[in-house]
């Protein structure tokens, strides 16, 4: 075992927050402190350590080289505290997992089926945040996020979740009867330029010049869709609710397939236990339906 130094906790405790607040500002809210608090207890760490922790930058704190070899090794050792606290002191134990998803997959999926998932596991609370697709696990206090698109992402680790295909979406009374129909009406579209010209690939087709209105949102296109403002090409599994009760409508066959859904973690970083048991489910709960 090596010997112990003078292990200075609080101030550890106050850099793990910072560098997964990425701001001294956010670090002090979390840990209920002045800004000048947190300032003082990083400038003492890093006078005991003799280097610096973090670069200060316009755009925010980042972690020096020296930070991020301390990070994940001090994070993972007080979330193993925390648990072990909760066991020994005879209570409940709860496990939370800090979950950041694409909207789409938190009120298409994911929420109808949360509270089947606790039920499941009532000692792991999920605590759900919602993004378009562009979030930063540590900095956001997150144990995971869950991405749609190829499963390639920097620094990242991917977990396939499920596949997404898609296709045409439209009003139940909307007159369409094969793909070539959909030339006379206007097609919603995501920022993903691609979708429309490989689904009408998909279908046989040559896409159409495409000069419809461009949505950030999946759920934004489903609803002009529904309102029949446009036909929108969409992730079915993302929408059978609406299909099912009869909002939306499939009018066509064809799909394309152009990402997933997947559970990304830092690669730095191990998956919580909690985390690992909720991917577990999902996959399953997919293949069940």
């Amino acid at each position: 075992m090596p010997d112990r130094p003078d292990i200075p906790l609080n101030a550890l405790r106050t850099f793990e927050v910072a560098a997964r607040q990425g701001s001294f500002t956010r670090a002090a809210i979390e840990l209920r402190v002045t800004q000048a608090a947190v300032s003082h207890q990083i400038a003492r760490l890093e006078g005991l350590l003799g280097l610096a922790l973090f670069h200060r930058t316009p755009a925010g704190l980042v972690l020096t080289d020296a930070g991020q070899s301390l990070f994940p090794v001090l994070e993972r050792g007080l979330d193993d505290i925390a648990r072990m606290i909760e066991r020994i002191s005879g209570g409940q134990p709860t496990e939370v997992v800090n979950l950041g998803t694409v909207t789409t997959f938190a009120t298409g999926w994911l929420i109808p089926r949360l509270e089947t998932f606790e039920r499941a596991h009532p000692g792991v609370t999920v605590r759900l945040s919602t993004n378009n697709n562009r979030v930063e696990i540590a900095r956001e206090g997150l144990d995971a996020a869950i991405r749609f698109g190829s499963g390639h992402w920097p620094g990242l680790e991917a977990h396939h979740i499920m596949d997404a295909p898609m296709a045409p979406l439209c009003a139940p009374g909307l007159e369409l009867r094969r793909p070539g129909d959909l030339r006379r009406h206007r097609l919603l579209r995501s920022y993903r330029a691609e979708e429309w010209p490989a689904w009408f690939r998909a279908a046989g087709e040559s896409c159409p010049p495409l000069a419809g209105p461009v949505l950030d949102s999946s759920n934004g296109l489903a609803e002009l869709a529904a309102e029949g403002f446009g036909i929108a090409l969409l992730p079915l599994p993302m929408f059978d609710r609406q299909i099912r009760a009869g909002r939306l409508r499939r009018p066509f066959e064809p799909v394309v397939t152009l990402g997933s859904y997947w559970l990304t973690v830092p690669k730095d970083r191990r998956m919580t236990e909690p985390t690992c048991r909720l991917l577990d489910w999902m996959r399953e709960t997919d293949l069940a339906n």
